[in-house]
C-alpha cells in the first residue's frame, strides 16, 4: 500500500477502476476501497460507478455517518493533485435563435388580420340578403 503522503495524478487514480482494484477521489484524498467493496452497505456497484471522477459530491449527497467517515482513514493511500482533475462542465441551455420576420411577411399578416374578418362579415351579409329575398 502506498504511503499516505503520496501525491497522485487524476490519470493514475483513474486506472484503478474495477472490482479487483478500486480507488476513489473524495475531498482531494485518494482511497483504495478494493477490500471494502463487498462490505459497502450500498453494494459494490455504487463504489465502482464513482471511479474515474471526483466522487466528493456522490459521497456527500448520501449523508454518510460519522463512523463511516472515520473508517475512511484506513483506506487512504494519498492525495490527488487537484490541478489534474478535469473541470466539471456545467450544462448550459442552448440559446434559441430569435425569430425575425421580414417586413414583407409582417405587412401581409396585418392585411390578412383586417381582410379575413371583413370577408366573413361580407359573406354573412350576402347570405342573409340572399335567404331573405327567397
Amino acid at each position: 500500500m502506498a504511503s499516505v503522503g503520496k501525491l497522485f495524478t487524476f490519470a493514475q487514480v483513474s486506472q484503478h477502476n474495477h472490482g479487483k482494484d478500486c480507488w476513489l477521489i473524495i475531498n482531494a484524498k485518494v482511497y483504495d476501497v478494493t477490500k471494502f467493496l463487498e462490505d459497502h452497505p450500498g453494494g459494490d456497484e455504487v463504489l465502482l460507478s464513482a471511479t474515474g471522477k471526483d466522487a466528493t459530491d456522490d459521497f456527500e449527497d448520501v449523508g454518510h455517518s460519522n463512523s463511516a467517515i472515520d473508517m475512511m482513514d484506513q483506506y487512504r493511500v494519498g492525495e490527488i493533485d487537484v490541478s489534474t482533475i478535469p473541470k466539471k462542465t456545467k450544462y448550459k441551455l442552448p440559446t434559441q435563435p430569435s425569430y425575425n420576420q421580414d417586413k414583407t411577411s409582417e405587412f401581409i399578416v396585418k392585411i390578412l388580420q383586417f381582410l379575413v374578418p371583413l370577408a366573413i362579415v361580407g359573406l354573412a351579409i350576402g347570405i342573409r340578403l340572399y335567404t331573405k329575398s327567397s
